[in-house]
């Protein structure tokens, strides 16, 4: 099983610099690449990771999808004079060269490549090139938008004539609109690009009419291409989740790629005066979470735009240290997406519904009076002048007034979110001999408790009603590893108990008396056992086959689910329904109990664990009441630090449990807002 992260990193393509000057260009900078390196030295992740070396692309790799014409002209830019660079560069909207231009952009394509390589080959699990110039603007003929050579796109193309691939995801979080990528694959069915970007009605750069949401593709590439137009500035962290939910995620999902690609331009991040939006640097570690469990965890991401040093040095770290298997900071807050967020992600959805499963029961149509259509965010002479906004042309006050502010708070903000957090490797287990053996190695196995020492732990705990009773070992291992997690002695851990309802109670019991405000309760099965929830600092989602009568309030749902027994058909409700749910309450723990007569399968449990490691620190504490070893140790996998899980074959959710989550989302999408995907949501109760 591959492991590690590698970082692609050359100093020498800082030589690729601006000679003269230029308002527009001024941004893209060398220290865009040395300030995220040193930060990355800073706090020991260089140490941590894989290092490949770089070499240059060839030209033959660069024609995979530029023309040699093309290619030609960026070749004789090497003994150009400074005013030959300039006519050249007028040639190309925002764009310029210089005479290390060409050397620097191979290298940035064959940094890309020795990735996508070092990945395919099994050497590590993931990585990240940190390169420049970058890419997705970049066309077959064409420099754009600082891109020479379209790194993502040649890289795409690479592996899929090199390893045969026949499905790649391309994740564009980059703010601008990468046009480069989709012109090139726009009819290709074999990739999925999904960008979301800056748009405001075609205002703002590249001002394209096939940026907006109902451009899904050409000829066998229909449905294919997925753009989220932003038409606002200020979007922020559950803007982003919340696309990912509700967009991106099921239809990855759904395609199943063999390899994903992301085009991690972070001037989409808080600070930045190209985005001006309030993404904080956590939020691209939890993307980067989601994106892990997709392709057996095979991802690639290479460096696009950013330019706001500090947001972008922090983000790629962020980025990076969750590619290393660390645990996933709390995302900051409120859990609320504006409302035109939630109509972008409503066109999208509309616009795919006819190429996609999971969007196939989707009710909703396409929204033409959009909110931001009455005003526009910024003058179209305004944009027309500059692709991306100068000193002069930030909102309000000088970029350089800005830029301090955000340097300000980002060093507080990064402060908290780097408190004290458990360990990277170690979950602790306290599981049958039989299951032991099965356990991937970075679990710590504890011995099972005996009663007088469980006696005394659970006295430690509870003085009332101890008894000396054999039956008390099942609650002593719970609350021995439960201990651990919540002293943050080990980051996760999984139980094997014979009564799951009882445990998950005493639990619950335990996370209140230690302080904890919000626990996150998943129970699969039946409940034998009733869970208290009334003062809110408990959610309990009871996964079942047959309602509860006590269900039904804010803080206690009844998923009613059917599971398909040859395939994983619970991606719909795990993505638009309990991801939603669980993020908009943000727990302190989450607590996952398999208790009897479940009614999900071990690929869709493991799901489930993979993703809710994104919250709470990625303390989970899981409790097995079903003694199947293979439940045991594909719950244990995806409780791992870097999860290579495959979950199964997809499976659409059958009508039945399509119009659960329905009912479901309409009850309650007034009090966990993240399950907003339409604007009728917004305004509608139950």
């Amino acid at each position: 099983m591959a492991s590690g992260t590698a970082l692609i990193y050359d100093n020498e393509m800082t030589r690729h610099r601006l000679l003269w000057e230029d308002p527009i260009c001024e941004c893209e900078v060398p220290e865009r690449l040395t300030s995220s390196y040193e930060q990355l030295k800073h706090y020991g992740l260089v140490q941590r990771c894989m290092h490949v070396p770089i070499r240059e692309g060839t030209e033959e790799e660069i024609m995979l999808v530029h023309s040699s014409e093309y290619l030609q002209i960026v070749k004789s830019t090497q003994k150009m004079t400074e005013e030959e660079l300039r006519r050249v560069s007028e040639n190309y909207d925002a764009v310029y060269f210089h005479p290390d231009t060409y050397h620097c952009a191979k290298l940035a394509v064959g940094a890309s490549l020795q990735l996508v390589d070092s990945v395919m080959s099994g050497k590590v699990c993931n990585g990240i090139a940190l390169v420049r110039p970058p890419g997705h603007h970049s066309q077959r003929a064409a420099a754009n938008g600082f891109c020479i050579f379209n790194n993502v796109a040649i890289a795409t193309e690479y592996a899929k004539r090199k390893y045969g691939l026949q499905r790649i995801l391309i994740v564009d979080w980059d703010i601008h609109h990468g046009q480069g990528i989709q012109y090139i694959f726009e009819d290709d069915p074999s990739v999925l690009y999904f960008s979301w970007h800056r748009y405001e009605h075609q205002q703002f750069w590249p001002m394209l009419r096939e940026s907006d949401y109902d451009a899904i593709g050409q000829g066998k590439g229909k449905g294919f291409n997925i753009n989220v137009p932003w038409n606002k500035i200020g979007m922020g962290n559950s803007d982003y989740l919340a696309a990912f939910f509700h967009v991106l995620l099921p239809l990855a999902f759904e395609f199943d790629p063999e390899l994903v690609l992301v085009s991690a331009g972070y001037d989409s991040g808080i600070g930045d005066p190209e985005g001006q939006m309030n993404a904080t640097p956590e939020c691209f570690a939890h993307l980067t979470h989601f994106l892990m469990q997709l392709a057996k965890g095979k991802l690639c991401a290479v460096l696009e735009g950013g330019y706001h040093l500090k947001s972008l040095s922090d983000s790629v770290f962020m980025t990076i240290k969750t590619l290393l298997g660390d645990p996933i900071p709390q995302v900051s807050g409120e859990m609320v997406p504006c409302i035109s967020a939630v109509e972008s992600i409503q066109n999208v959805r509309a616009a795919h519904k006819t190429y996609w499963k999971c969007l196939i029961h989707e009710d909703v149509g396409l929204l033409q009076d959009l909110s931001t259509k009455s005003h526009s965010v910024m003058e179209p002479e305004l944009v027309q002048s500059s692709v991306h906004p100068t000193a002069e042309q930030t909102v309000g006050k000088s970029y350089s007034d800005e830029a301090i502010k955000t340097e300000r708070f980002l060093n507080s903000h990064m402060k908290k979110i780097l408190s004290p957090v458990p360990p990277v490797k170690t979950s602790a287990a306290i599981v049958s001999i039989g299951a032991e053996s099965l356990l991937p190695i970075s679990v710590q196995v504890e011995k099972e408790i005996n009663t007088k020492d469980c006696k005394a732990l659970i006295s430690r705990f509870y003085s009332d009603g101890v008894k000396e009773d054999e039956a008390l070992i099942p609650f002593g291992n719970m609350l021995a590893v439960l201990d651990k997690i919540l002293r943050k002695e080990v980051c996760n851990g999984i139980v094997e108990s014979a009564v799951g309802s009882l445990c998950a109670a005493v639990a619950l019991k335990h996370c209140t008396d230690f302080g904890l405000q919000r626990v996150l309760c998943i129970f699969v099965g039946e409940m034998d056992t009733e869970l208290s929830v009334e003062d809110g600092k408990h959610l309990l989602v009871n996964i079942c086959q047959k309602p509860s009568e006590k269900a039904g309030s804010k803080y206690f749902i009844s998923l009613n689910w059917k599971e398909d027994t040859e395939r994983n058909n619970f991606f719909s409700a795990a993505l638009g329904f309990i991801l939603p749910v669980a993020y908009s309450y943000q727990p302190d723990l989450t607590v996952i109990v398999v208790g009897p007569n479940r009614s999900l399968g071990i690929n869709g449990i493991s799901l489930l664990t993979s993703l809710l490691k994104g919250l709470a620190e990625s303390r989970i504490l899981a409790v097995i009441q079903d003694t199947e070893i293979k439940l045991v140790q594909s719950v244990a996998k995806a409780l791992n630090k870097v999860s290579t899980h495959d979950f199964g074959v997809y499976a659409s959710a059958s009508q039945e449990n399509v119009r659960e989550i329905k009912l479901l989302r309409h009850q309650l999408q007034q009090e966990w807002k993240m399950l907003q995907c339409s604007v009728r949501d917004c305004f509608s109760g139950s």
